[in-house]
């Protein structure tokens, strides 16, 4: 056979992709495979593996209904090869194919190991660009280029110009580039939230949990129940529902937080877009016509826009900008150990308890849970940021290292001293309890600055920029700030500095905190 062979990974389940537009449906295989290797790098969530291994299990079965021909590696097969790279091999010994051709992986650590493939395999090997995004590497890489700085809105504003996305006659539609100042609302406790959108699991799901259950009980994360959509079409209704009954308040809300309310307005679309089952053009499409049609508000529409059009973009483009180094960056040199509530959620802090429970429940939180709840910790009392960026990658069902490791490194842990984020996002326990409810429901009291009972957010906060004043105080967005702190009395710095030492002492030797 003189075929090629075409490998789709498991963040590649889109059938308009180059690689199977192009495809012999007579000569070419296409191979996917659920390997050892991929899957326990990290201890993946369970519910994250189970949706995955569903999902691709499902886009082989729409591939080989529309005349594929499809070479598909369950993770319990006799004859697994435990890596990728070995079942490409064993396949082009078996089916007879002379060249490989794949997409481009979202992942350094696997685009470096696909580079020496054609070395290895002793076959041509193509690695194709991944074109469902708008930019690429090597567009960002140009626009990057002599500055020294990269803020998220400048390339957000040349996304925008390029792509027409919300914009009318070479202007913003509205006059402005953003509405952020009218999506940090509170969200009343009067205020009923839509259900999200869930399936009950089919054959092959129901298989795949099996096979979880057996196979990765040692990982982190709560299996059942499982709800996911696990096929186009049901993500397709995951979007429709969402730009109908959750859009038009998303804007205002995004930022806020509700004790066992993990779902909210937000709208669960990442774990679709980025494994493939829907498009980044489809999903704004759809934001930017309710826009139109006059059912969702431009602050909600605009906010949400840029969360797919600027932020995943430029995440994207700054991964493989700054890769590898960004991997092992530590601004603030920290080196502590994750505590052991990040894998049970026992904590008397209930923000904490809250966010790290919601993700164990649902391999899922929302972005402000994520970056200034537990990112927030995790900056104020120096983790590891390798540990970390781990923690975050395997946690999150819609977590893949090029879009992870920027949000995690960079903005959220400030690791790289300031070539994403223009400040650390560092907040005292007075941020969660304006955007929660979470500190009615806590062992500490959001009101006390210091002492047994007072919430540790409030002096980590404070010895945090304490002991960085030389590398933050001249940040001028942290002006403000530092002129509050050198109006403090030493003996009120002293008691921040005393309190955060004993709860530090604390989470490393991980006694109750």
């Amino acid at each position: 056979m003189s075929g090629t062979l075409r490998l789709i990974l498991g963040d590649q389940l889109t059938e308009t992709l180059p690689i199977l537009q192009d495809a012999a449906r007579s000569e070419d295989i296409i191979l996917m495979a659920e390997v050892k290797e991929e899957a326990t790098y990290v201890k993946h969530h369970k519910k994250k593996i189970a949706f995955l291994f569903s999902a691709m299990r499902h886009f082989a079965e729409g591939l080989k209904r529309n005349n594929y021909q499809v070479r598909y590696r369950c993770y319990d097969d006799e004859e697994n090869q435990g890596s990728l790279l070995k079942e490409v091999q064993l396949a082009l010994e078996q089916t007879g194919c002379n060249k490989v051709i794949v997409t481009a992986p979202g992942e350094y650590r696997l685009l470096k190991s696909m580079e020496q493939w054609e070395n290895q395999l002793g076959v041509p090997v193509t690695i194709l660009e991944d074109s469902r995004f708008y930019s690429t590497t090597a567009e960002f890489d140009e626009w990057a280029q002599d500055r020294k700085t990269m803020r998220m809105e400048f390339f957000y504003r040349e996304m925008r110009k390029k792509t027409g996305v919300l914009m009318e006659d070479g202007n913003p539609v509205g006059g402005k580039w953003n509405y952020d100042e009218k999506n940090r609302e509170s969200l009343p406790a009067s205020k009923s939230v839509p259900e999200p959108t869930t399936f009950s699991p089919d054959d092959i799901t129901e298989s795949v949990i099996a096979l979880v259950e057996n196979e990765f009980a040692g990982h982190f994360g709560d299996l059942s129940p499982f709800h996911f959509a696990v096929t186009r079409e049901q993500a397709l209704t995951v979007l429709e529902e969402f730009i109908e009954q959750r859009l038009p308040e998303f804007g205002k809300y995004q930022d806020a937080m509700r004790h066992n309310a993990p779902w909210l307005f937000h709208s669960h679309l990442s774990f679709y877009i980025n494994c493939g089952l829907l498009s980044p053009r489809e999903v704004i499409e759809q934001a930017e016509a309710a826009y139109h049609a006059g059912t969702a508000p431009l602050n909600s529409v605009e906010g949400f826009i840029r969360q797919i059009l600027g932020w995943r973009e430029f995440v994207r483009g700054f991964y493989w900008h700054y890769m590898p180094g960004l991997a092992t960056d530590n601004y603030f040199n920290a080196d502590r150990d994750l505590p052991d509530f990040f894998w049970d959620g026992y904590t008397n802090m209930n923000c904490m308890r809250q966010c790290i429970t919601d993700t164990k429940n649902n391999a899922y939180a929302h972005h402000i849970q994520r970056l200034m709840v537990i990112g927030n910790f995790s900056l104020l009392t120096e983790l590891d940021p390798v540990q970390v960026q781990q923690w975050y990658l395997l946690v999150y069902a819609d977590a893949y290292e090029w879009v992870e490791l920027p949000n995690v490194s960079a903005m959220i842990l400030f690791a790289d001293g300031g070539n994403l984020a223009s400040k650390p996002y560092a907040a005292s326990g007075s941020y969660i309890n304006r955007m929660s409810d979470y500190c009615k429901n806590c062992g500490y009291s959001v009101s006390k600055k210091t002492g047994e009972k007072a919430c540790p957010f409030n002096y980590l906060y404070w010895r945090f920029l304490d002991k960085n004043k030389d590398k933050l105080k001249d940040n001028p967005r942290m002006g403000l700030v530092y002129k509050s702190y050198e109006r403090m009395d030493d003996t009120k710095i002293q008691a921040m500095r005393d309190d955060g030492a004993i709860f530090l002492r604390k989470i490393s030797n991980n006694e109750e905190v």
